[in-house]
């Protein structure tokens, strides 16, 4: 075996996108992925690269300038660009998830006005949900739009915003009770708004700011924001979908391709720090013998390629059930939760494997020790995708008594 992770089925065309993504992450990412995280520095260059190669565009419609490729050829992308440095594949993934529900759920004018420059990368996307106090707990949302003429007033604060500084165009989700009187279910006045804006930080447009990027742990280069509504006017038109009342759906949605991708990510950087794991136990010598030829290490590197080889069986067929037109929440939320457990257990057995060395800068597994917990939270937290998967199968299985 080659190398972990195949998967079977693919077309001509997929491997030939596969084969230029990795050679793109070999050459132009991890030689510099590193250097780049240390500085917590937005990797310009590599941005370019992936606009050059169309990979802004890969599942929008070829009628918007978009490769319209499948869910399945996105989440292997992801997995490669992960493999490199997983910033990196955040930077797309916001911008995808904007553009899936600007294809899924967006007027014609919305679609034949946005989709052909997303595809083109010259409006990057970004999208907001959260908020300071809100959590997993959606239905929480304080943040509200009210009506004004042929425009709606948005006031609020959002949180955790990827790519805040960075994108040109933020889907935003805020509660919208006109036309929907008290006592209405809370996810059935949400709304959300299409919300463009100048790349930077401060104030990007007359009542929205961006106050600037939050310093964290990992997860460095890609900018992480909050973003602050006051005032904010937006035409009615610029409504997703016409209609309000249907962010909530318009947003799970969007969440649903998302966790695919998180899943993904997931997978690229346990390959990564298998990778990194297996070649220094072979260079690595005690007691008179290269570490790999330890029993208890080729029992770590047993434990760590099978579980690679798990999350990417799941995760595969998370993508395959979505682009075969299925619900696939419940096999989203699995491949989610098992491949970001996964990959938190492979990176920490890479960096033991390492001992000391894995706890130096200058040694790469360091930067996905750090990486590695943020996929744990991100889309949603291992409990939500417990849950979720809980009632599903409840749905599933439901007891005929």
């Amino acid at each position: 075996m080659a190398r972990l992770a195949q998967t079977a089925g693919l077309t001509d065309i997929q491997r030939e996108i596969l084969s230029t993504v990795r050679d793109f992450v070999d050459k132009e990412i991890l030689p510099v992925a590193t250097e780049l995280e240390h500085r917590d520095e937005y990797p310009q260059q590599i941005v370019d690269g992936l606009k050059e190669l169309g990979l802004f565009g890969l599942m929008i419609p070829e009628e918007y300038g978009g490769l319209g490729e499948s869910l399945l050829t996105y989440a292997l992308c992801v997995e490669e660009i992960a493999r490199g440095w997983m910033s990196v594949s955040g930077i797309i993934n916001t911008h995808f998830i904007v553009a899936y529900m600007l294809k899924q759920h967006g007027t014609q004018e919305q679609k034949d006005h946005f989709l052909p420059r997303m595809a083109a990368g010259d409006i990057r996307g970004a999208f907001s949900m959260s908020e300071p106090a809100l959590g997993s707990d959606v239905s929480a949302i304080t943040s509200k739009a009210v009506k004004d003429g042929d425009e709606y007033v948005l006031t609020g604060q959002k949180m955790w915003l990827t790519n805040g500084g960075t994108s040109s165009l933020v889907a935003v989700l805020v509660r919208s009770d006109e036309g929907h009187p008290e006592g209405t279910a809370p996810h059935k006045s949400m709304t959300t708004f299409l919300v463009e804006k100048e790349p930077g930080f401060g104030e990007v447009r007359p009542g929205l700011t961006i106050p600037g990027k939050i310093d964290k742990m990992g997860y460095k280069g890609v900018d992480t924001t909050e973003l602050i509504m006051d005032g904010l006017r937006i035409p009615a038109d610029r409504v997703l979908g016409g209609e309000t009342g249907r962010g909530f759906y318009q947003m799970m949605d969007g969440i649903e391709v998302g966790r695919v991708n998180v899943a993904a990510r997931g997978c690229g950087v346990a390959q990564r720090a298998f990778e990194l794991g297996v070649s220094y136990a072979q260079q690595r010598h005690t007691f008179g013998k290269p570490i790999a030829q330890h029993q208890a290490i080729q029992f770590k590197l047993a434990e760590m390629a099978t579980k690679v080889e798990a999350a990417h069986a799941m995760m595969v067929n998370a993508a395959r059930k979505k682009d075969s037109g299925e619900r696939n929440d419940l096999e989203a939320g699995m491949a989610k939760y098992l491949a970001s457990e996964y990959c938190k257990e492979v990176v920490e057995d890479a960096f033991r494997i390492h001992g000391g060395y894995g706890f130096s800068k200058e040694y790469e597994i360091e930067r996905l020790y750090r990486e590695a917990p943020m996929l744990l939270i991100g889309e949603g937290t291992a409990e939500i995708q417990k849950m979720i998967i809980g009632r599903r199968l409840l749905e599933e299985y439901r007891f005929q008594g």
